[in-house]
């Protein structure tokens, strides 16, 4: 409402007007002041002479002008003081009672005349002069110039309380990631608009408090309108309104803004790629204590124990790079291991609440999820504008046959989340808009990634160079532009990186039971075939025995794409190769493939054989210990990528029967991928024995629990018994990777020695060895190696023909307790030999 030199208060009205209302039929300005205020009566006064001063020393320069108070309920005469000055060009506006910053502004920006709209703090902590800085900037072509304190250039006089700085600048930070990005001052109170642009944005706005200045920012930005940063002074002026609640408010009202902004297929596709996790781990998913995924073989075991193991050390203030508690006593390097410490450590709380179960079954089901969904906002951001172009890309990035293979049991080559994290930074590197600040982000998500998986890294950075190093042939114009910031930048995020992980990587490769290298598995590269071929858990096409035949356990299917997928991408690629882009990607799959083959590349069904391109790499630091088949995991995101790009373009075409026809092509390559959901059956009891605390009276402090046969990677329930029993007692053997002999060269398991071998060959043959007085005394030198309190057989195939052997061994034939067969190896304490009746 206005004022119009009436001697008593103005005439309510509307509370909202409608944009441009007050401007209809009345005079065009060429300024409109707006000052929100609420119980500003002291601050007001000097601040309304400083604005009429400026503004009418010049009015033939700057032209015919108004100030608009907006009162937010004020009831300390802020009002009055305006109605009192009696100046045509001084007007009023009040709301019924106080709603915020964001309702006045809203009130007064709705009655502006003005073609330029200046919005101001009442306590005018910038200057008014500066107003000249800001009209030149919006002068130039922009809809809006803001004044800011945050950029080069800004002069700060009289500075905020040090706690109000920092809530101020951590706003900023936050605005900046989820709002506004770019902008770096939102909340100083002087912003010059475009006057019919400055009313429907805030005729658009819905929020009420200090977060109106985000919003209205937004609206334009969204609408594709320039929003110029000024430097500017500004003084701190004491008498703010802002308490301390408001901050809360704020950050309530920015999230609102985000929220509303967000498309609908931008929530929906994480939450479905939520349910296809669920759906993928459905049989352990709702009960994962009481089920086991049998194709992860022991890893399901292997890794609950290291979440389990992580906590117990973070609980009890131990080093989380080692314990003893496996392997004893010579203990397991856990940074050696992949203990997933950027998880299991932050997770620490809910593991020693719910179980390390739980927190495995949390971390592969929402991990996965997680990826696809960075993944998908990798495609959006950079690659794709249609969002199913980009929801079936991250998928196939995400759920591709090697991932599913990995998912039974490797978090580590599942939750990936980070890699396109670590993508986006070094793409912003290329760009070289702000190096320093994208080269310390890089270089912190490249630590934590060490934290959640080092061999992931690799293969990821392997991958980039490959894209880099095609696209550079390509497009020699952008490697000349991008390669020194990225490289800068690369330099800094080392430097950043190294600090922060230097001691546990140091840890891992010269630490205590740190190793060398270690030997994998013969069949660890991919056949050809193996590329073509469809994975076991293809929900239609999958072929177990075919699968089994080409890799060599069920989760190291570390191909199978399937020939319609790789027949899709060979179409891709030459509808599309003139474009650098779709080139480089199928370069880069094409090369994971290549190098997944191995040191030899046999070509099928001949028997010709020949240098594989793995040669090149298999001896080299870092790469002596990757598994070669995992390099064409490399091909998924690639594929996905590839994807996204084709489906983006089909979705554009114009002839339906074109358009039609790719998609169904693209359907019926990736019908075949879709994965079943895993295996689940019930988990084996853990026996009364240790799950009642029976073991207590037979283990004292320092000795182990010995496990007949040892557990190692062929049998690790002991390392079940283990967690449920609160890791109370240690166990000699394990399944982890360790050093054998002086040469530290790496093994699967525990260094081995005559009674773990002894007992393993028992298990697998059913045999019983002739034992003498000095295979006794090797027995007895072991047992005292591992300071052993009790031997327990639990019922097993073969467990009549080891419960003989560790009677001839130790003497007696144990004692039944508990569902296992207990010697309790304390002197005068041992049970007295009684006769074994053998089948």
């Amino acid at each position: 409402m206005s004022h119009e030199r009436e001697p008593t208060a103005p005439p309510a009205r509307p509370e909202t007007p409608e944009p441009g209302e007050a401007s209809r039929g009345t005079e065009v300005l060429d300024l409109s002041v707006v000052i929100p205020a609420y119980n500003e009566r002291h601050r007001l006064a000097p601040t309304l002479d400083a604005l009429t001063d400026y503004l009418a020393a010049d009015e033939p320069r700057r032209g015919s002008w108004e100030i608009v108070v907006a009162d937010d309920g004020s009831t300390d005469g802020t009002g009055e003081l305006v109605t009192a000055r009696e100046d045509d060009r001084l007007r009023l506006v009040t709301g019924d009672r106080n709603r915020g910053k964001g309702h006045a502004l809203r009130l007064g920006v709705a009655v502006t005349r003005g073609r330029r709209v200046l919005v101001t703090d009442a306590d005018l902590a910038t200057p008014i002069e500066e107003l000249e800085h800001l009209d030149k900037a919006l002068g130039e072509g922009g809809c809006a110039a803001i004044g800011s304190r945050a950029v080069p250039g800004a002069t700060i006089g009289a500075r905020q309380h040090r706690l109000r700085e920092l809530l101020g600048r951590a706003g900023n930070v936050l605005v900046r990631r989820t709002a506004l990005p770019g902008v770096h001052d939102t909340q100083c109170g002087f912003k010059l608009f475009d006057g019919d642009r400055a009313r429907e944005a805030y005729a658009a706005s819905r929020v009420n408090g200090w977060g109106i200045d985000v919003e209205v920012l937004r609206h334009l930005r969204r609408a594709g309108l320039s929003v110029a940063e000024v430097p500017v002074r500004w003084s701190h002026r004491p008498g703010s309104k802002i308490a301390p609640l408001d901050y809360a408010r704020t950050l309530t009202e920015i999230a609102r803004i985000a929220a509303r902004s967000l498309r609908p297929a931008d929530v929906l596709a994480p939450f479905l790629f939520l349910l296809m996790s669920v759906a993928l781990y459905s049989g352990r998913f709702f009960a994962p204590e009481q089920r086991y995924l049998p194709d992860s073989l022991r890893d399901q075991n292997q890794w609950e124990w290291f979440f389990a193991v992580t906590a117990d050390n973070v609980a009890h203030l131990r080093n989380p790079l080692f314990t003893d508690l496996q392997g004893f006593p010579d203990g397991v390097n856990l940074m050696a291991n992949t203990v997933m410490l950027g998880l299991s450590v932050p997770l620490a709380p809910l593991t020693l609440a719910a179980g390390p179960a739980v927190t495995l079954s949390l971390v592969m089901t929402l991990g996965l999820a997680a990826t696809a969904a960075t993944w998908y906002w990798l495609f959006v951001k950079y690659l794709v504008r249609s969002r199913i172009a980009a929801f079936l890309g991250a998928s196939l990035a995400a759920f591709a046959p090697p991932m599913i293979s990995h998912a039974h049991a490797h978090p580590n080559f599942v939750v990936l989340f980070m890699i396109p994290l670590i993508i986006d930074r070094a793409l912003r590197l290329c760009a070289g808009t702000r190096v320093v600040r994208d080269g310390v982000v890089l270089g912190l998500m490249a630590a934590y990634q060490v934290f959640l998986g080092e061999e992931p890294l690799l293969l990821a950075a392997l991958g980039m160079l490959l894209f880099a190093a095609a696209y550079a042939v390509l497009r020699p114009d952008a490697a000349r532009d991008a390669w020194r910031p990225l490289l800068r930048g690369v330099l800094i995020g080392a430097a950043v990186c190294l600090p922060l992980v230097v001691h546990p990587l140091v840890w891992q490769f010269a630490g205590p039971r740190s190793y060398t290298d270690i030997e994998h598995n013969p069949r660890s590269f991919n056949s050809p075939l193996a590329l073509l071929s469809f994975a076991e858990r293809s929900w239609l096409a999958g072929d177990a025995g075919t699968a089994k035949a080409l890799a060599f356990n069920t989760t190291e299917q570390n191909a199978f794409y399937g020939w319609p997928l790789v027949l899709l991408a060979l179409v891709i690629t030459v509808r599309l190769w003139k474009r650098p882009l779709v080139a480089a990607l199928a370069c880069t799959a094409v090369a994971g493939a290549f190098l997944s083959l191995g040191r030899e590349f046999r070509i099928p069904l001949t028997g010709v054989v020949l240098p594989g391109p793995w040669e090149l790499l298999a001896d080299k630091p870092l790469f002596e210990a990757v598994i070669e088949s995992r390099v064409a995991m490399i091909c998924a995101p690639a594929l996905g990528m590839l994807l996204a790009v084709a489906v983006d373009g089909l979705l554009a075409v114009r002839p339906p029967v074109t358009r039609y026809a790719g998609l169904l092509g693209v359907a019926l390559a990736l019908l075949p991928l879709i994965p079943a959901p895993l295996r689940a059956v019930d988990r084996a009891e853990v026996p009364a024995f240790i799950a009642d605390g029976t073991w207590t009276s037979y283990v004292r402090e320092g000795e182990s629990l010995v496990p007949v046969p040892l557990p190692d990677p062929s049998d690790a329930e002991a390392l079940h018994w283990q967690t449920e029993a609160g890791l109370g007692f240690r166990l000699p053997g394990g399944y982890f990777n360790g050093p054998y002999g002086d040469e530290r060269a790496g093994i699967y398991g525990a260094e081995p020695r005559f009674t773990s071998n002894l007992l393993r060959d028992v298990r697998n043959t059913g045999e019983i060895p002739p034992v003498n007085d000095s295979w006794r005394e090797q027995t007895r030198v072991d047992l005292a190696y591992w300071r052993a309190g009790v031997l327990v057989l639990a019922p097993q195939p073969n467990d009549w023909a080891l419960r003989a052997t560790v009677a001839k061994l130790v003497g007696g034939s144990g004692k039944w307790v508990g569902g296992v067969w207990v010697w309790d190896l304390h002197e005068g304490t041992r049970p007295r030999a009684t006769p074994i009746t053998l089948p």
